[in-house]
């Protein structure tokens, strides 16, 4: 414990607790290390068997059938080499589970692409950001 006399004349105590400069660290690491660790979630697994799920083929040929027949579709796959007869026999090969899989996946494509959007409102949200920074900060600029 030191005393200590400040410029107002009060007295202040410091108190030196040992190995806080040690604690300190231990912590930041800590704390760091926790932060870089993801996340995991546990959930109780079933001891019964889970029965196969059933997929209804014709629904998922259909849903599949209805993007081949877009025309930006089938100029890409003529880009690439693969004519309306092929795709059509290969997808007579795959198995259930292949076909629903690839008629989830197709919901997810983006034939246009619509993340322009997302853009354009990034942008906005930034130059609002900086406005807004320079305007309370007292900033001007000046464009000549």
């Amino acid at each position: 414990m030191f005393r200590n006399t400040v410029a107002g004349g009060k007295e202040v105590i410091l108190v030196r607790i040992p190995f806080m400069n040690q604690v300190t660290w231990y912590l930041i690491v800590a704390m760091c290390i926790f932060g870089i660790m993801p996340r995991l979630d546990a959930a109780m697994v079933p001891s019964t068997l889970i029965a196969s799920p059933v997929f209804d083929r014709a629904a998922d040929l259909e849903e599949i059938q209805r993007v081949l027949e877009m025309k930006v579709v089938q100029d890409r796959l003529e880009k690439f080499g693969f004519t309306y007869d092929q795709i059509k026999a290969k997808m007579q090969n795959l198995s259930d589970q292949q076909i629903h899989q690839l008629a989830l996946q197709i919901d997810d494509l983006r034939v246009g692409g619509d993340d322009a959007l997302g853009v354009i409102i990034a942008i906005l949200v930034i130059v609002i950001l900086v406005i807004l920074i320079l305007h309370l900060t007292g900033r001007k600029v000046i464009v000549k």
